[in-house]
């Protein structure tokens, strides 16, 4: 029942899904430790077929691959990470600098603060905060994997930082959501709308708290691998309502954010939003927003 409820959902947003989708095998070079020629040539040398993500600085998708991506000597080394390839994007959107102050809300289990750090060449300064301690386990080992020395961990609530206001250049909100069902064969057996509308009300409570510790003229990112509106649209609509802040284009594969849904209706303002598409990006659902603290 889950299922049909979710894909009906989808074909009223537009897209007709199966929930049979999937998305390719996708790695991301560590640029703090090689280089992606380097890289493509041990996977040529390994007989692996591979492909550069023309949509992204060090992403690239492999297959046809042998071997178990995870525990190679490049892998273990901190080469390369397992990266999904929608998951790679808000950073990219981000473009975090070497100068900057960059928070990481909700970091664990490492895959984009450790491409954050990649962007900044390892300076700058990258606070890393997880709610989750077991989860942060995670996160260490992927900071020493990748060699990383300019980020700070925190195990704490995202929503309650005390940092001090308007410290960060930028920010990182990749929040707690729904997921979708691309990237989890069960996905439809274990979530409902009411799983959706209280994620909805958490990631609100994340977002006041990110906004509190941008710097003015400062960008946040805010993405979530659901495409539900309401973990979606609906929360940047809440943000045009409820703070000083502007939306900033930006371009990339995916399709624009949605004016409409259900419902709901939104400004126009939201379509500077970028939603992925199991259908027609063939990755997992993804949203994002670059948001412009006024």
């Amino acid at each position: 029942m889950s299922k049909e409820i979710f894909l009906k959902r989808y074909r009223e947003m537009g897209h007709e899904l199966t929930g049979k989708e999937l998305t390719k095998q996708s790695l991301r070079v560590n640029t703090l430790k090689t280089s992606f020629p380097e890289i493509e040539q041990k996977f040529i040398h390994k007989k692996a077929k591979f492909e550069k993500i023309d949509w992204l600085r060090d992403g690239f998708n492999v297959s046809e691959v042998e071997f178990s991506l995870g525990s190679t000597i490049d892998y273990l080394l901190g080469y390369y990470s397992i990266q999904e390839a929608a998951a790679q994007f808000p950073v990219e959107v981000m473009a975090p600098k070497s100068f900057e102050r960059v928070l990481d809300m909700c970091s664990a289990p490492g895959g984009k603060t450790t491409q954050i750090s990649a962007w900044m060449n390892n300076q700058g300064v990258l606070v890393a905060f997880d709610s989750s301690r077991r989860r942060l386990y995670s996160l260490e080992n992927q900071l020493e994997r990748c060699g990383i020395k300019n980020c700070i961990v925190y195990w704490g609530n995202s929503a309650e930082i005390n940092y001090e206001a308007n410290f960060f250049d930028k920010i990182l909100l990749d929040a707690p959501c729904s997921g979708n069902f691309v990237t989890d064969k069960n996905w439809f057996k274990k979530r409902t709308l009411e799983d959706v509308k209280k994620n909805s009300v958490e990631q609100k409570k994340l977002l006041d708290s990110a906004l509190k510790q941008l710097k003015h003229n400062g960008v946040l990112i805010y993405s979530t691998c659901s495409l539900e509106p309401e973990e979606n649209e609906n929360n940047i609509q809440w943000l045009l309502d409820n703070y000083p802040i502007e939306l900033e284009h930006f371009t990339g594969p995916g399709l624009p954010g949605l004016t409409e849904a259900f419902e709901y209706k939104f400004s126009k303002k939201i379509l500077q939003t970028m939603r992925f598409w199991p259908d027609i990006n063939h990755t997992q659902g993804f949203f994002i927003a670059k948001v412009m603290k006024k």
